[in-house]
């Protein structure tokens, strides 16, 4: 009971913290983690003992697999260059660079521990940088840091567990770890690749036969980033890239016909466990932090020099991070506009200093989620049964940088934003209007090339070419909007006019059903299956 207890505590925590964020001008994790260490204070007595395996397996297949789902096909594949280049190459850089610099700082703690703290601080956090900026940053910018963070997760996260194994084995040689590397990580891509399509011809296999109940087909698809996981680490392959995949992959599944019911509950059900799963690894991050400090503070004698010593040692590795991020990013700038000009192809950003780009997007190398679940799995014993070497220390190290990080995200970046150009929504809003004509003119067509039944009586079929015009009217409606100014501003004072109107309609019918119930003139099952219709057509209509 105590269990349950706990978790029940923790989730109205996370729902408290977030309705806290609309009122208090902090970065919601920031408030989550200080939440957290305060109810781990003795007056409170909070206390979640947590195990590293069971942590890695319950908050990192879904995150992962939730940010591959999400992420724009197009927009990763636009930006694909700078994502890889950041994802990968900048991983590596700061693996070696961080970890040597850590070796060198602290020598108690080993060069194999030190990579391997250096890997697990690479992986950044967009969603932490999005409640930062709340939509401020240009969308190209965030689809970078967006596409940076999902392959990073997984790049990082590989190499953590490499350099894991070659602190408990002592063992280690490049040429064979980079042949496993990619073997484990093409293996871990076509695991969670062949799972997910697997998945999507089962799913399409009920739905044929009328098994199409969302409810259902939620669950396996709950299910799925964890069986992605599972199967790749029983085969020695990469379950984080598999869940990556698997994310990834299901964005096309998703687009199974008769389907409209089952893709608003997983969007609804995947917002909910994404928004509880950050906020509850930010707020186990501030239950653990006292555990942290204490453990860290134990290695030596605790005095007030040595918890300054051990602050100074974050503030030192965080720098040094930033720095390697920073350096890196300047020279893709700088290379990426040189090799544009010589190819006679317009940059990227143009008109932008690469400077400010260089600072922004170091600024917003957030540390979160990831890192926090990936330090809290490293083992409690090492291959000789002997502790970790310095496991108290690694953990305390990597959750300074994750606060660190998120506190010059929250006051550097609002400042920076300030003077980037805002996105051209005019260009986003013609490319809206161009599609919508396209489907448009599609719908128009097959209405127009539908057949009449035959046997349908005169009264039936001149009901049915009336309904029929209808429906073409609202559609040509849309191919004989004009792209001039005053058109479209005449067009949308007319579709706000509309829509204010018919939300007004639909809360009047929501009153009504309202009335009837309480006066029992129909039953419950009446009014949820007309109040779920009233929902859906409400919110369409909110959406625009």
């Amino acid at each position: 009971m105590q269990l349950l207890y706990t978790i029940l505590i923790m989730l109205l925590v996370v729902g408290g913290t977030r309705l806290t964020s609309q009122f208090i001008p902090i970065p919601l994790p920031i408030i989550q983690i200080a939440v957290g260490a305060l109810l781990a204070l003795p007056a409170f007595g909070l206390h979640v003992r947590l195990d590293p395996e069971l942590f890695l397996l319950l908050f990192i297949p879904p995150l992962l697999f939730v940010d591959g789902w999400r992420m724009p096909k197009g927009q990763f594949w636009r930006l694909r260059t700078p994502i890889l280049t950041l994802a990968f190459g900048l991983v590596l850089f700061t693996v070696l660079g961080a970890g040597w610099f850590i070796h060198l700082l602290i020598p108690s703690i080993p060069l194999p521990a030190a990579f391997a703290l250096a890997a697990v601080l690479s992986p950044t956090d967009a969603v932490a940088v999005s409640a930062i900026v709340q939509g401020r940053l240009p969308r190209a910018l965030m689809h970078v840091l967006q596409g940076e963070a999902l392959m990073n997760d997984a790049s990082g996260l590989v190499t953590f567990k490499f350099a894991v194994a070659a602190a408990l084995t002592g063992v280690f040689s490049l040429g064979d770890a980079s042949f496993s590397f990619l073997l484990v990580a093409l293996g871990g891509l076509a695991m969670g690749m062949l799972l997910s399509a697997v998945v999507g011809r089962v799913r399409a296999w009920m739905i044929g036969r009328g098994w199409d109940d969302p409810a259902t087909h939620v669950v396996f698809m709950l299910l799925l980033p964890f069986a992605a996981y599972v199967a790749a680490e029983h085969l020695g392959l990469s379950g984080i890239l598999s869940a990556v995949a698997a994310g990834m992959m299901q964005s096309r599944v998703d687009l199974l016909p008769r389907q409209t019911a089952t893709r608003l509950l997983n969007y609804s059900v995947w917002a909910m466990l994404e928004y509880a799963f950050n906020g509850l690894i930010f707020l186990l991050l501030g239950l653990q932090l006292p555990d942290i400090v204490k453990a860290a503070t134990a290695l030596d004698e605790p005095s007030w020099l040595n918890v300054a010593t051990l602050a100074g040692e974050v503030l030192a590795i965080f720098l040094v991070l930033m720095l390697l991020r920073f350096l890196w990013m300047y020279g893709y700038w700088r290379l990426s506009a040189r090799v544009r000009d010589w190819r006679g192809r317009p940059r990227r950003f143009a008109g932008q200093s690469h400077m400010r780009l260089t600072v922004v997007l170091s600024l917003a190398g957030v540390r979160g989620a990831v890192t926090l679940a990936g330090v809290l799995s490293l083992p409690l014993l090492g291959g000789d049964g002997q502790p970790f070497p310095q496991r108290d220390l690694l953990i305390f190290i990597a959750a300074g940088v994750i606060l660190l990080s998120l506190l010059m995200a929250s006051v550097g970046l609002p400042l920076l934003l300030r003077g980037l150009p805002p996105d051209d929504e005019e260009w986003r809003e013609r490319e809206r209007r161009m599609i919508w004509r396209k489907t448009a003119a599609a719908a128009i067509r097959a209405l127009e090339t539908q057949t009449e039944d035959r046997s349908e009586d005169a009264e039936t079929a001149a009901l049915g070419a009336e309904v029929k015009a209808n429906i073409m009217a609202e559609y040509r409606k849309q191919l004989e909007t004009s792209d001039t100014g005053e058109s479209q501003a005449r067009y949308r004072a007319a579709h706000a006019l509309e829509q204010r109107l018919r939300l007004q309609a639909l809360r009047a019918q929501r009153l009504e059903l309202y009335r009837l119930r309480r006066e029992h003139l129909i039953d419950d099952d009446v009014v949820r299956d007309i109040l779920r219709e009233l929902d859906i057509s409400e919110a369409m209509q909110q959406r625009g």
